[in-house]
């Protein structure tokens, strides 16, 4: 009886994840999305282990508490998020008692140019140093490098298109003149080999991209830790250290919100270095 039990279950686990990937594709939800709520469900019905039936918010309650312990409240955040959509959308359950936690407000990490420099000078291939160099040009998500097309690029104009990017939106980015040259060299070379710029049949995963930084920054010395996303934050406080509008790279983030952008404003070491500080001069020598 309890082995019939646990092949119900399993059975019933293996349906709702499959229902909860078909969702949110319908939906339009990034293959990123999909891929991370997904795992989280998987995570908790695993835990939990009980039929679809008798799943509910105390159990919810339960997995979520333990994560406190080892996970970050982002991490936590995206969890909750996750089980949220599944109780909603695939059991047709009420949410409500479950108080989600707040976001952490860490201002992320940003290299300097020279420490931007070391991580690409360190790569050991031709096409780990363009991977690297396309995402602090563009500031894209990673999410939207590896799934980029040759026909994507113009590399005359030094422009691309982001294809159903964050929010199932279509997005112009530009990228460097001095990298279209070799870009255009590597895609060219690569012939009908490629499907993509970076890749043959199929994107590269995300987790390829995190190995190539990882290893770069270790071979650069680099004491800070290094993302996809730190080449994104780099790019952006670096526009803003140049004096750019900082709608405008909003638009080049691609950010729905002005608020998302403002984030940089706060960590842009540069523009405070060159405010004049008040206490310069304050104690200077009288008139003789």
């Amino acid at each position: 009886m309890l082995a019939f039990y646990k092949k119900e279950i399993k059975m019933q686990k293996v349906e709702s994840l499959n229902k909860l990937k078909a969702e949110l594709r319908v939906r339009g939800f990034s293959p990123l999305t999909v891929r991370n709520y997904s795992f989280f469900v998987d995570k908790f019905l695993s835990s939990i282990n009980k039929k679809d039936s008798e799943l509910n918010e105390d159990d919810v309650k339960k997995y979520l508490g333990e994560m406190f312990e080892t996970k970050s409240k982002n991490t936590i955040m995206l969890a909750a998020a996750s089980l949220k959509f599944y109780f909603k959308e695939i059991l047709g359950r009420d949410f409500v008692s479950v108080k989600m936690p707040k976001k952490e407000k860490r201002l992320p990490e940003v290299l300097t140019k020279d420490e931007v420099r070391a991580l690409i000078d360190s790569c050991d291939t031709l096409k780990s140093r363009l991977i690297l160099s396309l995402l602090y040009s563009s500031g894209l998500r990673v999410s939207e490098i590896v799934s980029l097309k040759k026909d994507d690029l113009d590399f005359g104009e030094k422009t691309g298109w982001v294809r159903r990017g964050k929010g199932g939106k279509d997005r112009l980015f530009v990228f460097s003149s001095e990298l279209s040259e070799d870009l255009k060299s590597f895609a060219d070379g690569k012939g009908g080999e490629y499907k993509f710029v970076f890749s043959r049949d199929k994107p590269l995963t995300t987790r390829n991209i995190q190995k190539i930084i990882k290893g770069c920054r270790l071979r650069a010395g680099l004491k800070k830790k290094v993302t996809p996303h730190t080449l994104r934050h780099s790019f952006a406080t670096h526009l803003l250290e140049n004096g750019t509008d900082i709608r405008i790279i909003q638009a080049m983030l691609g950010h729905s919100s002005l608020s998302t952008t403002q984030v940089y404003t706060h960590i842009s070491s540069e523009q405070l270095k060159k405010v004049a500080n008040p206490f310069d001069g304050l104690l200077g020598k009288e008139d003789s």
